[in-house]
């Protein structure tokens, strides 16, 4: 009976009433109606229906989508639950003229966003995970670099930088040597670490050398005869003084903020090492902003390295089976595809 209620409540999004349930499962199963209205109080007292209000009917709680979630997996387990051929052969027609990951990861968002109708996500795998083979830059403009990492295991990331200040060719030449040549088979975590080790270290250096001029100049080693130009900055706060300015920044602000928690949202529940779809309801328990919402997810390999996460986040109203299987297809779909011919 719970799975018909949560079922007719995804249909309807209508809190279920007892008569609603006795039209659907009375004649067929033989249940009177005051066997239905029992059942139904005694699965709000397990926790697995909520009531409005006294006069209404009833909503599946939290726990009760959780349920239906694993008695959706036991019958994928089973293989008695699947995707279509059609719905198949749309996906892979989705993804047709896709030959790079990022183009992968892209599409996959497009498509998972058209067949739940809730939001797409892809997330590229942590750089951390990758091991540096070779790194080129290439000057594009005056502050922009086109920065190309080759890992280890074959993967060729690309990414355009935009620099505080310009930088010659031979600048990035002795860049990419000095990457190149140190840090050859590290990852790319531990390559942060150590250049910021480095530069600390060299902070300090440069620190003690910096008090030692400052002493020196403030004993009268720089005197001149005349004054020096002296410069006064006030105003900064005046760049989001404005209202306008105050909407844009909290606008940039909440998008920055919503990518990070769907960043750290994907990374905390959905495991790179299991290749099983997860889901997630009651994410209002860690951020109460998405109350209501469900996180399905799962890992996406090219051979046995980590591309990233392909995942579905939409209400809690959602055709569970459906999104599950896509899901899950898409992300098995990213080895075929993208994995190098032998």
């Amino acid at each position: 009976m719970l799975t018909a209620i949560i079922e007719m409540y995804i249909d309807t999004g209508e809190p279920v009433a007892s008569q609603a349930i006795a039209r659907q499962l009375g004649n067929r199963e033989g249940m009177s109606s005051a066997t239905i209205r029992n059942v139904m109080a005694s699965l709000g007292d397990a926790g697995l229906l909520d009531q409005p209000h006294t006069s209404a009917g009833r909503m599946p709680s939290a726990k009760a989508f959780r349920f239906y979630v694993e008695q959706l997996n036991g019958m994928a387990r089973s293989g008695t639950a699947g995707l279509t051929q059609d719905r198949r052969d749309q996906i892979e027609d989705s993804f047709s003229g896709v030959s790079s990951r990022q183009q992968f990861l892209e599409r996959t968002s497009h498509v998972l966003a058209l067949i739940s109708n809730g939001v797409g996500v892809a997330v590229a795998a942590s750089a951390e995970f990758h091991e540096l083979e070779h790194i080129h830059f290439s000057r594009l403009a005056a502050g922009r670099v086109l920065a190309v990492v080759v890992t280890k295991a074959g993967a060729v990331l690309d990414r355009v930088l935009a620099l505080d200040h310009d930088l010659t060719h031979i600048e990035l030449g002795t860049a990419a040597n000095f990457l190149n040549e140190n840090f050859r088979g590290w990852s790319m975590e531990k390559i942060r670490r150590d250049l910021e080790r480095r530069i600390e270290q060299e902070r300090h250096e440069y620190d003690q050398l910096t008090r030692s001029v400052g002493e020196l100049c403030r004993k009268g080693a720089l005197d001149g005869d005349g004054e020096g130009p002296s410069i006064f900055i006030e105003g900064i706060g005046n760049l989001i003084a404005s209202q306008v300015d105050r909407d844009r920044l909290r606008q940039l602000l909440g998008a920055l903020e919503a990518k990070r928690r769907l960043i750290e949202l994907l990374n905390a529940y959905v495991d790179a090492r299991q290749q099983n779809v997860r889901v997630v309801v009651g994410l209002e328990e860690t951020i109460p902003e998405m109350h209501s919402m469900v996180l399905i997810g799962a890992p996406a390999l090219v051979g046995a390295e980590s591309l990233g996460t392909v995942a579905v986040l939409g209400p809690v109203r959602l055709q569970y089976q459906e999104t599950m299987n896509a899901v899950s297809f898409i992300a098995q779909l990213s080895d075929r595809i993208l994995q190098p011919p032998q």
